[in-house]
């Protein structure tokens, strides 16, 4: 197996810096969009051999070194009694919000090896089939919360901080719900095969170092020390961060992600070089002519220098449109501009 990935996740040398990119199985692939064609997500996504094809589409076209399965944060929101929908030109809708405390009350406990199972036998399908580690993930509490106080996708997270502010009783039960779902889910994929875990907090930097203290920090902090304990690396993931990475750091995982509003080095300094980093190119950049997307790759190349722990990956996920020639030209820059500053 190509184990580049899991090294850096561990701080470990490599011979060159392990590339992924987060939503690499995607719109961007014509083989993807011609499943969706057919498929609604939902369907792909619990049809174990349907993901399982999805998850190595990327794997099979690029030279990635790492794969992470084809799944959706929210899948855990239906077992919990949600009604979810992915509407077209519209995103996920959750038809049934939560916004009282009553609904906090009436959320269901969920047993994954059963709800969840067509995610642990997709995961089981692709382990077969990979020679790169695969990576599973869920959504973050404070994310996955907004999306279900909200009803979907959110400019302001007005629902979610009323209540967060409000009624901050009700919000910990919620968190702290949420929390115990995802311990229990991460460790099914776990037990099925993932290699890596990593926790998604999209929506985070919605929220202010204090109120990220108050509200998230003990959570994220409870969750991650139990994944601590699954015996995998963890990567710690959000965006618009910057005010929040030492407290991040704090919370756990083996890997902070950094999304491309932050210098690599300066923030990887500020967390301190005890913790892997992962980042951080704007996803734009690959719509750049590639003469500006080398510059840009091996400015963040060079930041890092021989420094182990880094994975190559963008600052948020692959934009649909994205050109299949500028993914891979940027998996060869990595590759080739890191081994060379890694041998000299």
């Amino acid at each position: 197996m190509n184990d580049r990935f899991l090294k850096a996740c561990l701080r470990q040398p490599v011979d060159a810096t392990p590339v992924w990119f987060m939503r690499q199985a995607g719109r961007y692939m014509k083989a993807f969009r011609d499943i969706r064609a057919k498929h609604s997500l939902l369907t792909v996504c619990k049809t174990p051999e349907l993901a399982c094809e999805v998850t190595l589409q990327p794997i099979n076209r690029f030279d990635f070194d790492a794969s992470i399965i084809f799944a959706d944060i929210l899948l855990p929101l239906e077992p919990m009694g949600l009604n979810l929908e992915f509407v077209k030109g519209e995103g996920p809708c959750i038809h049934n919000p939560i916004r009282s405390e009553k609904d906090v009350d009436a959320l269901k406990p969920v047993v994954p090896q059963e709800s969840l199972a067509y995610v642990m036998e997709a995961i089981k399908l692709v382990r077969a089939e990979l020679n790169v580690p695969l990576i599973g993930f869920a959504g973050a509490p404070f994310t996955l919360a907004s999306y279900m106080i909200e009803g979907g996708s959110s400019r302001n997270y007005l629902d979610t901080k009323k209540m967060m502010y409000g009624a901050p009783d009700v919000w910990d039960r919620l968190m702290k719900k949420l929390t115990r779902v995802l311990a229990d889910y991460l460790s099914a994929q776990v037990d099925a095969g993932a290699q890596v875990l990593q926790i998604f907090d999209s929506w985070i930097g919605a929220l202010s170092p204090g109120d990220y203290r108050r509200y998230v920090f003990p959570h994220m902090k409870r969750l991650l020390s139990e994944l601590h304990t699954f015996g995998v690396p963890v990567i710690h993931f959000g965006t618009g961060t910057a005010t929040l990475l030492q407290m991040q750091k704090e919370a756990g995982g083996d890997v902070i992600g950094l999304d491309w509003r932050v210098n690599l080095d300066e923030a990887w300094a500020l967390l301190g070089h005890d913790v892997a980093v992962q980042g951080n190119l704007d996803p734009l950049t690959l719509f750049a002519p590639i003469s500006e997307i080398e510059k840009r790759v091996d400015d963040i190349v060079t930041r890092v220098g021989k420094r182990p722990g880094h994975i190559f990956n963008l600052g948020h996920g692959i934009l649909p449109e994205t050109p299949l020639e500028s993914v891979e030209a940027v998996i060869q820059m990595v590759h080739e501009k890191s081994a060379k500053i890694l041998a000299a």
